[in-house]
């Protein structure tokens, strides 16, 4: 119900063969430029604040542009981006230029493509902290193009290895630290190369040969043993080496595809398969803590960087994140959805008879779908039963036997997602009206004051939409009890690699349970929560624990859930409703090869992150300790 604003969406192309070779094959020498147009709107959902483009040119001779970046802001960047790209390539004349002169001077039709989706993470904004980063250099071999999938929870750290390092950062985040600090790593092995050659060779053949020996491999080991957090980082140097690292817990995803023609990295598989029109056995995770790197020669090489950890990779990006168009996520999915059936029920008091089944908003479909067939799957053992009752009471015949099998689930679409209402044109009161209208509903599809009416979402995080605009809609429709499914539990903590879930004050969770513990004369908790968080604060990283835990221990999750929908029903709703979570247990059955699920249990994969949620806790309580 709420757009959750998360991780990024990384693609990165290198062509192994020269451009003639792909207008020859497929037509055009544009085939790599639109290949990256398809993986970044294929994976348009992973950003909509802002996107770029880098384009490196190996064959270009000095005095000639060889690296191209192109950026924008806004939900129709990538539009924006390509329709730019294209006038320029076409002011190129490139139609009338001999092969070898498209080689060396068409702008945008290089050898490596770097695409990248972006939704701002650390709060800041604007078209400098948009990817790809470039750090430039007069040698070809020490230019760095980078962007990512990721957030450091240690950036201070990084920031002041940069500094020691003799560097001076004009921006303080954590892009330009990394970009910074693998600059000087790839200045490093310059240098180490250098060194080796220089009594053998001259210039220009040096500097050449230098390009021919760089060790992507090195340069990332040097470095990357001191970052915290979630990252898949791709890289491309000016002379044209690329590389794609990912965390050694895993937590933010990677793909690939490589064969003698191209090789392809982004953060979903279907998109690969997709783009490629390739089967999914042809694309391969990027194993946590290794890097795929393909050098200037286009040798292709899967190197070990950092020792894999345990396995962290992020639930969230099961359940809501990533599309569904990959076959794992869509059975995990349904799986998730057919898990809340139990609990459902219970809320429905077993009887399906009056009840309508749901869903808001479209990215909840699939867990419906899991939920429906659990449902029918309850049902078909009712009615088994019931004809096994009509037969031992001598009752059953054809009638009493049609009778049974017409029970049905009433599944209906109760809610449509109608117009994007200007809501900011609003205030106070006005503008919660007028959010309540986002979605249109269907009427005369439920029977006033007798139907439970039942909507599957995937996820209830501020819980904002819910008592603005959902429950006042569906309590339009005069239903006896509305019971809003989430197919993710609770979630309770922030989360620092990636997502958008970063201020403790926001989760509905946690605010009901600062009011449960309000409610029943608790308050010292909060007080001690604080003390404890204060106090980690001297403690080696690797001996800290999630005190905030401390805030939920008292209460049940069912506890919380129930004063959720309390805090989330508005004045005035006539029906009574009713809040059902999945459950850690369910998550982990539905869910069993991503166990990264720190915003739900507070179980945080790195020391940063531990350290990160006492503060925001910290934060939290100086900023409401007056208000209590």
């Amino acid at each position: 119900m709420e757009p959750l604003k998360h991780e990024c969406g990384v693609a990165m192309i290198r062509l192994l063969k020269p451009l003639q070779y792909y207008k020859e094959k497929y037509g055009t020498y544009h085939y790599g430029l639109n290949k990256l147009y398809l993986l970044m709107e294929k994976q348009h959902n992973r950003g909509q604040e802002a996107a770029g483009v880098g384009v490196v040119k190996i064959q270009t001779p000095p005095g000639y542009e060889y690296v191209f970046r192109e950026r924008a802001l806004g939900a129709d960047a990538i539009q924006e981006i390509f329709s730019k790209i294209r006038p320029e390539i076409d002011k190129a004349n490139i139609e009338g230029m001999s092969p070898q002169e498209v080689e060396a001077f068409a702008p945008f039709l290089g050898e490596i493509y770097m695409g990248h989706l972006r939704y701002s993470t650390t709060g800041k904004s604007g078209l400098s902290y948009v990817h790809p980063f470039l750090r430039r250099n007069n040698w070809r071999s020490r230019n760095l193009l980078l962007c990512g999938n990721f957030n450091m929870t240690n950036v201070d750290e990084i920031f002041e290895s940069v500094v020691r390092s003799g560097q001076h950062p004009r921006i303080y985040s954590d892009t330009v630290m990394l970009l910074e600090q693998l600059g000087y790593a790839l200045d490093k092995e310059n240098h180490r190369i250098y060194k080796e050659l220089r009594d053998h060779l001259v210039e220009p053949e040096l500097s050449k040969a230098m390009e021919d020996r760089l060790d992507l491999t090195r340069v990332l080991s040097s470095v990357a043993g001191q970052w915290d957090g979630g990252y898949v980082i791709c890289g491309a140097t000016g002379s044209g080496d690329i590389f794609a690292l990912r965390d050694p817990k895993g937590i933010r995803p990677a793909f690939y595809y490589a064969n003698d023609e191209i090789v392809v990295v982004a953060s979903e598989r279907p998109v690969i398969q997709t783009v490629l029109n390739i089967p999914r056995v042809s694309v391969c995770e990027l194993a946590p803590g290794s890097a795929i790197t393909v050098s200037k020669a286009g040798e292709i090489k899967i190197a070990q960087v950092l020792e894999a950890n345990d396995n962290r990779r992020c639930s969230f990006e099961r359940i809501y994140f990533s599309r569904g168009s990959d076959a794992d996520i869509y059975r995990e999915r349904k799986a998730l959805g057919r898990v809340l059936v139990p609990e459902i029920l219970r809320h429905l008091d077993e009887n399906l008879d009056d009840a309508v089944f749901s869903f808001i908003p479209n990215t909840a479909e699939v867990a419906f779908i899991g939920m429906c067939e659990g449902l029918e799957k309850h049902l078909d053992r009712k009615k088994a039963n019931r004809i096994l009752e009509l037969q031992e009471e001598g009752r059953l015949d054809q009638d009493t036997v049609v009778e049974v099998m017409k029970k049905k689930l009433r599944i209906e679409k109760v809610a449509i997602k109608d117009i994007k209402l200007r809501t900011f044109i609003a205030e106070g009161e006005s503008r919660n009206d007028l959010a309540a209208h986002v979605y249109d509903v269907t009427y005369g599809i439920i029977r006033n004051d007798t139907d439970t009416l039942v909507v599957i979402d995937d996820s209830i995080v501020r819980g904002t939409t819910l008592r603005q605009s959902i429950i006042r809609m569906l309590d339009r429709l005069h239903p006896r009890k509305i019971v809003v499914v989430s197919s993710s539990p609770q979630v309770r903590y922030p989360d620092y690699y990636g997502i958008d879930m970063s201020r403790m004050g926001e989760f509905i969770a946690f605010r009901a349970a600062v009011e449960l513990l309000k409610d029943r004369g608790l308050q010292h908790v909060l007080d001690d929560v604080y003390k404890r968080c204060s106090e980690q604060e001297y403690i080696a990283p690797e001996k800290r624990v999630n005190c905030v835990k401390a805030i939920y221990e008292p209460f049940s999750d069912r506890e919380i859930s129930e004063k959720i929908a309390q805090m989330l029903t508005p004045a005035g709703t006539h029906a009574e409703v009713a809040i059902v979570y999945q459950t850690l247990d369910g998550l982990h059955e539905s869910v069993p090869d991503c166990p990264g699920d720190w915003y739900f249990s507070g179980d945080y994969p790195t020391p940063g992150g531990i350290r990160l949620v006492n503060k925001a806790y910290m934060n939290f309580y100086e900023g409401h300790v007056d208000k209590r």
